[in-house]
């Protein structure tokens, strides 16, 4: 390497460090868990809740000895991940000093397991809407196994649990993760009832605050999204109220779609047509359809 070149690299050195940054993970702070192990806890805990459909090899499911390796070995790794989060935020003052980073971790972990039964029974509701609401699909396997709208919502599943706890990191990857193998964002804090289904997936947004009901069904393209961002006096963006709309039971909404606001409900039995702009409520069994001129 030439001269030149080195000493550029020995001043960028220096300036790179980073010394006084608010996202540092380093030996001399705490070491965040790394995105690739995050995912890889993902893809176990689907595994368990699809047993014998993700992974390569067959199970016995009369072995509950392998059965409980694998859930241990999973709860282990949630664990260890929540824990260096919880002590990361003490470092970035969204946690008190002195906070139990460990017990906290054991705790969130046990929820999201006490509610696994809760959480594969309503993915069985979505591989049956899926199935039942696509003509195209032959069988409750092929939705599990190719479905990117099945693999977008059982992840949201799971993250929701999490985000509920308070732990928002995990999550936040876990759907990012979904987002870049199905083009299907849904942010983790959004609330989503049981039997969606969401037919062929690519760029659906379903936003943080959204509440969405029993038997809904979306198509490609639609967005459930903020109206607009509010500031407080300094300019900066005000977090943790409600900007995405609600979406009532068995409502229907068809491909780009876009429906914005915190204030906005889709009444329960409605159904929106394709390319429609909605920034306000319509009432049950509502027909709204996208018309030019």
């Amino acid at each position: 390497m030439d001269a030149e070149t080195e000493a550029l690299i020995d001043g960028l050195a220096g300036r790179l460090v980073c010394r006084n940054c608010p996202a540092m993970n380093t030996r001399r702070g705490v070491n965040l868990p790394g995105r690739r192990a995050m995912v890889a806890t993902l893809r176990a805990l689907l595994s368990a809740l699809f047993p014998g459909c993700l992974t390569y090899g067959p199970i016995d499911h009369e072995d509950l000895g392998a059965v409980r390796a694998r859930l241990r070995a999973i709860a282990a790794a949630l664990t260890d991940q929540i824990a260096r989060i919880e002590a990361y935020r003490v470092l970035e003052h969204s946690r008190p000093a002195g906070h139990d980073a460990a017990g906290r971790a054991a705790a969130v972990t046990r929820t999201l397991f006490a509610r696994l039964p809760e959480i594969r029974a309503l993915l069985q509701d979505d591989v049956l809407a899926a199935y039942e609401g696509d003509p195209a699909a032959h069988s409750n396997m092929e939705v599990v196994m190719s479905y990117p709208g099945l693999l977008a919502v059982a992840t949201h599943r799971v993250a929701h649990v999490l985000y509920e706890e308070d732990v928002h990191l995990l999550p936040r990857v876990w759907s990012e993760y979904a987002h870049s193998r199905t083009g299907i964002d849904i942010h983790p804090g959004a609330s989503i009832g049981r039997g969606f289904f969401i037919d062929h997936g690519t760029g659906v947004v379903i936003g943080e605050t959204c509440v969405i009901g029993q038997h809904v069904k979306l198509y490609q393209g639609v967005t459930l999204g903020a109206r607009s961002f509010q500031k407080d006096e300094a300019g900066r963006l005000v977090k943790g109220i409600k900007r995405h709309p609600n979406v009532e039971d068995d409502v229907i909404i068809y491909a780009n779609a876009t429906i914005l606001g915190g204030d906005t409900v889709i009444g329960k039995g409605s159904v929106i047509g394709g390319n429609v702009w909605l920034a306000h409520s319509v009432p049950p069994g509502s027909r709204i359809f996208y018309k030019e001129g």
